[in-house]
């Protein structure tokens, strides 16, 4: 009997206990770990087991995982969050981003560059929210977050997002408790005139409901105050987005002479947030490049991913974040200004980090080096030698984006 049980045991040991060590599912080796959260800039492995940031340490061994990813040269990240964009596509005559053709099915565009939540901004109000969230949010791969638009008909434009009466501060709020797990601000867009009712309203609702508020301050007439935006009706954690942008019919950061307006930087201090908001109309380099000289850093950086956008200047989060790097900010900055900070901005502090039991996350990135070009909204190039590409998706513990093959055997291992 004990030479039958020592057989068992040494077999074990000698061919089962291999199987038994590869508790990890998937190994991120030897990349250059960016984690703002928590503080880790360097080289670093990170383990993922069952859909779960398992481990981030040095030298784990490659022999305890089933997958291994050689990220030796690539920058490895928390999965991005671009906290602008329009998701709420249909086929709605007259519908503009609120079930019409203005927005975009998210998937095509979130994992190819490393995004794995995005924050649908206003595409629906307390009228049809229901229907986005069923039709687009729970059937899509990529984390679709959202704020709820203070109009209740959502972002239709034209006239519907014109009427003050259906800016409703009560029912908003009453669809954020409704679905807390998925809306976590509102936005007000697209008014046009005197009055400050939409974005009072809007504040109203973020009160009420507890998140903040997102303000596409657009074309007015007459023109509104930025400064009495900032200073005066928004609230420390409210965002204007766009913020950027030299769109006629509103105010800027910055002013003719190319001079960062004072009140910017002191609106910023007392903890209102600058989102970069790109698009197709809301980045130009006259006011962005004056703006991060002086010091007005973008605290968030997020495309306004839409139909027009998506194959113009903007393109895509890391084509906008490769921007910002050859405007002079730093590969940490920008990772962070794409990961944590926008975590952070919609009290979702679950996402954007790699911390150990947190949902897994990340992408792996390449910076490239070499003569590349970058244009703005008004039609102009901007000439840089750094860009970003994502080599790697996970979401979840899946892989979901693989530009070369770096989690797959050679096809002569089968």
């Amino acid at each position: 009997m004990n030479r039958t049980v020592h057989f068992i045991v040494a077999f074990l040991l000698c061919f089962a206990g291999p199987l038994w060590s590869q508790e990890i599912d998937i190994l991120i080796n030897d990349g250059h770990v960016i984690d703002p959260k928590n503080g880790i800039n360097g080289a670093m492995d990170v383990a993922i087991k069952d859909g779960k940031i398992l481990e981030v340490a040095r030298n784990i061994a490659t022999n305890r995982a089933k997958t291994v990813v050689e990220a030796k040269g690539y920058f490895v990240a928390p999965g991005l969050i671009d906290l602008h964009v329009h998701n709420f596509y249909g086929t709605m005559p007259d519908a503009a981003y609120s079930n019409g053709w203005n927005s975009v099915a998210p998937d095509g565009f979130t994992f190819r560059a490393g995004v794995t939540t995005v924050v649908d901004q206003g595409c629906a109000g307390w009228r049809n929210f229901r229907v986005f969230k069923e039709n687009i949010i729970d059937k899509s791969k990529t984390r679709v977050l959202a704020f709820v638009n203070i109009v209740g008909g959502g972002m239709k434009g034209g006239e519907v997002e014109q009427n003050l009466s259906d800016m409703d501060p009560k029912l908003a709020a009453m669809t954020v408790a409704k679905y807390p797990e998925t809306i976590v601000g509102v936005k007000v867009a697209h008014y046009i005139g005197p009055q400050w009712e939409p974005v009072e309203n809007a504040v109203k609702a973020g009160e009420l409901a507890d998140v903040p508020v997102m303000v596409d301050f657009g074309v007015s007439e007459p023109v509104l105050s930025l400064e009495t935006l900032l200073m005066e009706k928004l609230r420390p954690g409210d965002i204007l987005t766009h913020c950027y942008g030299a769109t006629v019919g509103r105010g800027h950061v910055v002013d003719d002479q190319r001079n960062l307006n004072d009140f910017a930087l002191k609106a910023q201090q007392r903890g209102l947030i600058f989102d970069v908001g790109h698009g197709a109309g809301s980045f130009a380099f006259t006011q962005a490049i004056p703006a991060l000289e002086q010091g007005l850093k973008p605290n968030s950086i997020s495309t306004d991913l839409h139909i027009s956008s998506m194959n113009g200047g903007m393109k895509d989060q890391l084509n906008v974040m490769s921007k910002f790097l050859n405007m002079g900010m730093t590969v940490e900055e920008v990772i962070e200004r794409s990961t944590w900070n926008p975590a952070q901005i919609i009290k979702r502090t679950d996402l954007g980090h790699l911390s150990v039991g947190a949902e897994a996350d990340l992408t792996v990135l390449d910076l490239l080096e070499g003569e590349f070009g970058f244009v703005d909204v008004q039609g102009y190039r901007m000439d840089g030698d750094r860009k970003l590409e994502c080599e790697l998706t996970v979401k979840g513990g899946q892989v979901m984006w693989d530009l070369n093959g770096i989690s797959r055997p050679h096809w002569t291992e089968q």
